[in-house]
């Protein structure tokens, strides 16, 4: 007895396990690699969403937000009030007119380089958003395509439309309807 306690004390005694650290030397150990996969799974995600989440934005950057937001509105805005300034004094806007045309030509073309990058980029990322919803659409394309049958053949001129089906019943009252009695009266009364 004192022979096999001293031989599993050897193996196992002390808190430790040699048939365990031998065997881990030729083949991982499932359950801490379990372990270190959530981990790393955890992290991952943790950092993912990091990246995802919006932060708060300061007065500056909700003001900035703001200004980016104005040249189109003023632009429009600024055609439609020109129109209205020719129509309510004519003398005050050709007076203005004038002075836009002594505006060199390199600062109209500087002008126009700075508009059509900013709308440029804006164009783009409105492309790249109609894409992904036309991407979106198209997924939900055999569902509607399949509704619209549906639709279709519940339609009274479409064939078979009117079909009662194995009712016996209702195939009775279509083909021998009750007997309306207005419509006999309204008969009488022009001859019919």
């Amino acid at each position: 007895m004192g022979l096999i306690s001293g031989v599993l004390a050897l193996l196992f005694g002390n808190g430790r396990n040699a048939v365990q650290e031998t065997v881990e030397l030729y083949r991982e150990n499932t359950e801490a690699r379990a372990r270190r996969s959530t981990e790393l799974q955890t992290q991952a995600m943790s950092q993912f969403g990091g990246e995802f989440q919006i932060p708060q934005k300061g007065a500056f950057d909700r003001f900035m937000d703001g200004v980016n937001r104005l040249p189109r509105p003023a632009l429009a805005l600024g055609t439609l009030g020109l129109f209205i300034a020719a129509m309510v004094d004519p003398l005050w806007f050709a007076a203005r007119m004038q002075g836009i045309a002594l505006v060199p030509e390199p600062l109209w073309w500087l002008l126009g380089v700075v508009v059509s990058f900013y709308f440029g980029a804006r164009h783009q990322m409105k492309m790249q958003e109609f894409q992904r919803d036309i991407g979106a659409t198209m997924l939900r394309l055999p569902t509607v395509l399949n509704n619209i049958e549906q639709v279709r053949a519940m339609r009274g001129d479409s064939p078979g439309g009117a079909d009662p089906g194995p009712d016996a019943a209702l195939l009775l009252d279509v083909k021998h309807p009750d007997a309306n009695l207005a419509l006999e009266d309204w008969r009488k009364r022009r001859g019919t």
